[in-house]
């Protein structure tokens, strides 16, 4: 959430910023998926699958594409 706030992006990884330097530095971060929305450059790996159904309903789980997602579960 931090990071998205300080490059100008909501929950659903729209750009709202003002700053010229945020579009420039985006790419350290993000990347643009389709039109004006940015997607984290994130892979999340865990062994259960319920941390991960924690961060896709939190209030940025829409930012991220599923195949960011890894789980496996343990035998």
């Amino acid at each position: 959430q931090t990071i998205s706030g300080e490059h100008g992006l909501d929950g659903s990884g729209h750009y709202n910023g003002s700053s010229d330097l945020q579009l420039e530095r985006m790419n350290v971060y993000f990347n643009e998926a389709n039109g004006d929305k940015y997607v984290p450059r994130a892979v999340l790996v865990d062994l259960e699958p319920g941390t991960m159904d924690a961060v896709r309903a939190g209030p940025f789980g829409e930012l991220f594409r599923p195949d960011n997602f890894v789980f496996g579960q343990s035998r």
